[in-house]
């Protein structure tokens, strides 16, 4: 793939982010995940807006990182970034290997990007008791906390 190829548009919408030092925390409102982006795969996550090319985003890289990197740094970003939805579809990737890169890039293997993702419960899978006067007698309602009872509905401490 040429470096004059656009990077795709990322996905802003149901996404809270926060940035901290050296990584980009993003969850995912709409699928309930939560991504650990390192500061490679941030910095080509905020290239991605439709507009600029892979060779402006490796211009910004070289210029944060001590050794130089090359454009397949910035198209395994994307296509990790894709992997998660982070970003649109982009109509063609060129073929990366991070096994690849990571022997190429074995001294300097932090330039390399990564993201680590884990699911979050939803609000509803997140109960594990019932409290005072929530339902406990139908399958699926989630048993009464420790210390309550049921009766069709759960009761705590005497009350």
């Amino acid at each position: 793939m040429k470096s004059n190829a656009r990077l795709p548009r990322a996905r802003t919408s149901d996404f809270v982010v926060r940035e901290l030092e050296d990584e980009t925390l993003v969850y995912d409102t709409q699928r309930h995940k939560a991504h650990c982006l390192n500061s490679t795969a941030a910095m080509v996550w905020k290239h991605c807006d439709g507009s600029t090319t892979a060779k402006q985003a490796l211009r910004s890289l070289n210029s944060v990182f001590s050794i130089p990197v090359e454009e397949d740094v910035i198209w395994l970003a994307v296509k990790q970034l894709q992997g998660f939805h982070m970003v649109e579809a982009p109509k063609e990737l060129p073929s990366v290997s991070r096994r690849d890169l990571v022997l190429k890039y074995a001294p300097a293997a932090l330039a390399l990007p990564v993201i680590m993702s884990i699911s979050a419960p939803t609000p509803a899978g997140s109960v594990t008791c019932g409290g005072q006067g929530a339902s406990c007698s139908n399958p699926g309602d989630p048993p009464c906390c420790p210390g309550c009872g049921c009766d069709g509905t759960c009761f705590c401490g005497g009350q």
